[in-house]
């Protein structure tokens, strides 16, 4: 494959939860892939009987989460160092009819690289995502600051595969409505032992306070077990914050059991530090059923106090397409 087919596979593989595919027309230079799936799931606990502003609501622990999400994908050969390429993504929730955007981006790939700019991951993703595994919790603790999430607007994205299996990405993102702008970069390395090794920092102001953030990730693979670490550390308006993120899975035929431990911790007073506070443990189930559908359970077993951060209770299935 080369490095303009390896680019924007590699930009797609991190967005993709699934290798199936309906193919609406391929020819030689162009293709249209759709995607997505049905997933019906639920979240039992007392946190989901608090309104949005801290009040206390009833009868309402059991909480419908289900979603139904699409994906497009489409590509064109220009030359055979050229691709051009759009993707999109949208899910709809069970509780609204409206259409939240994931993704949302087009781009062109050359045999130096592919650039895209629109709703994406920032260059921090590749590096989060090797603790971010599991179908139920996890991933609460990795983004110190707005600019390593993923699923960004206003989001321009350089992703190059480099010799010896190392990646690439820069990203840039500005959102002066929000008061919002980073700039970040990221290398990673993954190995054909099952080891992969990555780095990363990005930058800039979020609500018009400066912020920062470096992480340093760890994975291993090893048959069917795999173990992953992300050490994240930087400053929000000038105050510390860190914190990581250990995850671990082992599958077995058809079974995966995952345990995910995410801590975060700032110097923030107590009357701010609970929106940077993160520490919990959490378990899960996965069955394979067939290719295409999945059914699973998890607890989170969640270490701070208040009925916000009370223990959950979360399981579902999904069928794939």
């Amino acid at each position: 494959m080369n490095n303009t087919f390896l680019t924007t596979a590699i930009l797609g593989s991190l967005i993709s939860s699934t290798s199936y595919a309906y193919t609406v027309y391929s020819t030689d230079e162009s293709s249209l892939k759709v995607t997505g799936r049905i997933e019906a799931r639920f979240n039992v606990s007392d946190a989901n009987k608090l309104s949005e502003d801290g009040n206390t609501e009833p009868n309402n622990s059991f909480d419908d989460i289900s979603r139904i999400r699409g994906n497009i994908d489409g590509s064109t050969q220009v030359t055979d160092s050229i691709k051009v390429f759009g993707y999109y993504s949208g899910e709809i929730y069970s509780d609204s009819s409206d259409s939240k955007n994931r993704y949302m981006y087009v781009g062109v790939g050359t045999s130096y690289g592919a650039f895209s700019y629109g709703q994406q991951d920032s260059s921090q993703v590749i590096l989060t995502n090797v603790t971010d595994i599991m179908e139920t919790f996890g991933g609460s603790a990795s983004d110190i600051i707005t600019g390593n999430e993923d699923e960004l607007e206003n989001n321009f994205v350089y992703l190059a595969q480099l010799p010896l299996n190392m990646t690439a990405t820069v990203n840039y993102v500005r959102d002066d409505s929000k008061g919002n702008y980073s700039a970040g970069g990221s290398m990673f390395y993954s190995a054909p032992i099952g080891l992969q090794l990555g780095v990363g920092y990005v930058s800039g102001e979020q609500n018009n306070l400066d912020a920062e953030q470096y992480n340093i990730t760890a994975a291993y693979t090893l048959g069917g077990v795999y173990i992953g670490g992300v050490y994240v550390n930087g400053e929000v308006d000038h105050t510390d914050v860190s914190g990581f993120e250990i995850a671990t899975a082992y599958t077995v035929n058809d079974f995966i059991f995952r345990y995910v431990y995410n801590y975060r911790t700032s110097d923030f007073p107590a009357s701010q530090r609970g929106e940077y506070s993160v520490n919990y443990n959490a378990v899960e189930g996965v069955y394979n059923v067939t290719s295409d559908f999945v059914a699973y359970a998890g607890y989170e077993f969640n270490r701070l106090d208040g009925q916000a951060n009370d223990d959950q209770f979360q399981a579902g299935a999904r069928y794939m397409f």
